[in-house]
């Protein structure tokens, strides 16, 4: 495990684990929405995302969350492993609920300036609201990520799928720090 994927519904806990995965094997951290939403919300080119991404995962090692359908082929093909969050639905709301709230209550910056907004908790847009989308994604992600690992063309890739906080410390303790 040196070039790890992390993809799952948002609010899963895909940033929370790839940091720890990285720290605890001593590599870079890429986390593609900070690379994708630039400031005020506005998504790179995609062309300048694949670059991006693609000097990103240049090196020999490194830890990459995020879902990117743009650049999943570049990520993957150098990946070794594709760790899937699959926890069930009640527990990734449970999670992207309160984070969302405590984002939006603390002005928390999260990427290049941009801040969740309290008009996108009470908004009935998928695409406005973290929440929504992470309630009606859940089986997308499950279906799309499950049906990838059967995949052929992902053969080189070792999945691990992850259902539980009990899968989280067991991937987690199975992990070497680096000294």
């Amino acid at each position: 495990m040196m070039r790890v994927s992390i993809v799952g519904n948002s609010g899963s806990g895909k940033s929370t684990l790839a940091r720890a995965i990285a720290a605890r094997l001593g590599v870079p951290y890429v986390e593609l929405d900070a690379i994708h939403h630039q400031r005020n919300w506005q998504p790179i080119p995609t062309d300048e995302f694949r670059t991006r991404v693609d000097a990103a995962t240049a090196s020999s090692r490194w830890v990459v969350d995020g879902n990117y359908s743009a650049v999943r082929d570049l990520v993957w093909a150098r990946a070794d492993t594709v760790v899937v969050l699959d926890l069930p639905r009640h527990k990734v709301m449970r999670q992207v609920i309160s984070r969302t709230v405590r984002r939006v209550a603390f002005r928390a910056e999260l990427w290049n300036g941009n801040r969740e907004r309290w008009r996108n908790l009470f908004t009935r847009d998928p695409n406005e609201s973290v929440i929504l989308w992470a309630w009606h994604r859940h089986s997308v992600y499950r279906d799309r990520y499950l049906a990838m690992a059967n995949d052929p063309r992902w053969r080189h890739l070792t999945f691990v799928r992850i259902q539980s906080r009990k899968d989280i410390r067991r991937l987690l303790n199975s992990i070497n720090s680096v000294p």
